[in-house]
C-alpha cells in the first residue's frame, strides 16, 4: 500500500516575495546608507531570502551562515535545537542582520540572538521572511517581518519538508492527504 503524496497550495507568489524583499532592502539601504552590513543567514531555510536580499542592497555586504535545526529529518516534530558554524563568525563591532526563514515559537531566534550578542556586534537586528500567528514560547519579536501567516506548515523558497520542496520559487502550504 503506497502512502498518499502531500498536496501543496500556493500561499505567497514569487512576485509578492520579491516585492516584500525590495521593500526591506529599501529600508535597509536607508538605515545603513553610511555603513556596511554583515548578513547572517540561518541555514538552510533562509538561503533564498539572503541571496535575493543581498542583491538589492546598495552598501558593502559581508555574509555568514549559521545552521540551526530543531526538525531535521523528522519533518514536523520539533526536537532539541542544535546550532552549528557560530564560532568562525567575526562580527565584533559590525552592523549585523540575522536572517531566518520562519518565526514561530521564537526559541531559535532568541537563542541565536543571545549567542551572537556574546560576539559583541555594534548592532544586531533580525529579519524573518515569515512569522506564524502563534503563541510565542519566549517574549521576543523580530525587527523586520515580511509576512505574517497562519499556523500552517509551509514549503518552498528555501523551506522544506524532510529536505524536499526547497527548490520551489514561491511559498506553499503543505497538506497531508488522507
Amino acid at each position: 500500500m503506497s502512502r498518499a503524496q502531500p498536496s501543496i497550495n500556493l500561499l505567497l507568489s514569487q512576485d509578492r516575495i520579491s516585492e516584500a524583499i525590495s521593500e526591506l532592502a529599501d529600508c535597509l539601504n536607508e538605515e545603513y546608507a553610511e555603513n556596511s552590513l554583515f548578513l547572517i543567514a540561518v541555514l538552510k531555510g533562509s538561503i533564498c531570502f539572503v541571496t535575493d536580499l543581498m542583491r538589492k542592497l546598495n552598501m558593502d555586504v559581508e555574509i555568514g551562515f549559521i545552521q540551526a535545526s530543531s526538525y531535521g529529518q523528522s519533518g514536523t516534530e520539533r526536537k532539541e535545537l542544535t546550532v552549528s558554524f557560530l564560532e568562525p563568525l567575526d562580527i565584533e563591532g559590525k552592523e549585523v542582520l540575522l536572517l531566518d526563514d520562519i518565526f514561530d515559537s521564537g526559541t531559535t531566534l532568541a537563542t541565536l540572538m543571545r549567542q551572537l550578542q556574546e560576539k559583541r556586534p555594534r548592532t544586531l537586528k533580525t529579519a524573518v521572511l515569515l512569522s506564524k500567528k502563534v503563541k510565542r514560547a519566549v517574549p521576543f519579536e523580530p525587527n523586520y517581518t515580511l509576512f505574517d501567516i497562519e499556523d500552517r506548515f509551509v514549503v518552498g523558497y528555501g523551506l522544506d519538508y524532510k529536505e524536499k520542496y526547497r527548490h520551489l520559487p514561491a511559498i506553499y502550504t503543505l497538506e497531508e492527504r488522507t
